[in-house]
């Protein structure tokens, strides 16, 4: 194996904290760009890891601090726009791609990484997310030249610490029901671990190269069935109702101007399309397996992401 010299984007996130952690014990040397760097005292005590307050936006920043390194890892996303134009998506997703890739081709950059999505689509996208998502994988693919471009499409990711189960399990806790839009939307969620586990293998692997991956858990659930599961392990009673269509748009419209913009229109068009893989499950690890860990009442562990949780404020 390799030693590379590694900058990421996004390396503060849910999925780049597990994914620095591991580069680090495979002996890389990681360098992860933040706009508030106090805000990361998990990375701060890491002596292996340069975290440095940077706008990634600026393409002269960029290019300095990419220079010194061989491997670009960008896991920059959004789900939701401060406005409702798909503007935000494309500075988050389109923009930014562009400027990695053209940083990258300034100081001789020979690997990058790209978090994408599944169903990520420039022309068949049903949401500005899934549509800025497909054309900046198409971007960084088509102006790769001599940069070894691997992008990775995942279905929803859960784990410690995420966004999603976690989500429900917040809002199980708030209300004796959940009106729960687009409940029968398809999921095949994939375990972080396992998203880390295709990046660091990637890393070295020719096979990769030009490669766009999808990850997929092995099992796939409808959304009504993962908020009940959720409903189960946290010990919520609350009563789930599936909204019809109508509702679901209904919900979706409100909630866009609640602060911090739980669910939005854009949300409910990416729901209209299923997030599995078309050929099955790529990736190990069952849900089964991990949530009882992170989201169980009667868990250590649930209560250490607590602790962690709190921490982190």
């Amino acid at each position: 194996m390799s030693v590379h010299d590694i900058c990421i984007l996004g390396g503060t996130g849910f999925i780049g904290l597990q994914l620095v952690h591991r580069l680090v014990r495979q002996g890389h040397r990681v360098k992860v760009l933040t706009r508030r760097r106090e805000r990361h005292r998990e990375l701060l005590v890491m002596p292996e890891v340069r975290l440095l307050e940077a706008d990634v936006h600026d393409p002269a920043v960029l290019a300095r601090q990419f220079r010194g390194c061989d491997t670009v890892i960008n896991l920059i996303g959004i789900l939701n726009e401060r406005g409702h134009d798909g503007s935000g998506f494309r500075r988050a997703h389109v923009e930014l791609a562009l400027k990695v890739i053209e940083a990258a081709h300034a100081t001789q950059i020979r690997r990058l990484l790209h978090m994408s999505a599944l169903n990520a689509d420039l022309t068949h996208g049903s949401s500005h997310y899934l549509t800025s998502k497909g054309e900046a994988e198409n971007l960084v693919h088509t102006q790769a030249g001599n940069i070894h471009v691997t992008s990775f499409r995942p279905s929803v990711i859960f784990g410690p610490g995420d966004s999603f189960l976690n989500r429900f399990a917040g809002l199980l806790r708030l209300s004796p029901m959940l009106p729960l839009a687009c409940p029968d939307a398809r999921f095949a969620p994939v375990y972080v671990g396992d998203v880390v586990d295709a990046f660091v293998q990637a890393l070295d692997d020719p096979a990769s190269y030009g490669k766009r991956i999808d990850l997929c858990g092995p099992k796939v659930y409808t959304l009504r069935q993962l908020v009940a599961y959720t409903a189960q392990l946290t010990g919520s009673h609350a009563c789930i109702v599936g909204l019809p269509d109508w509702a679901s748009r209904m919900q979706a419209a409100v909630f866009e101007y609640v602060p911090g913009k739980p669910f939005s229109r854009d949300n409910y068009r990416s729901l209209k399309r299923d997030s599995v893989c078309p050929h099955g499950g790529t990736c190990p690890t069952a849900l089964e397996a991990v949530a009882p860990y992170y989201l169980g009442n009667d868990e250590p562990n649930a209560r250490m992401q607590t602790f962690r949780r709190e921490a982190r404020r």
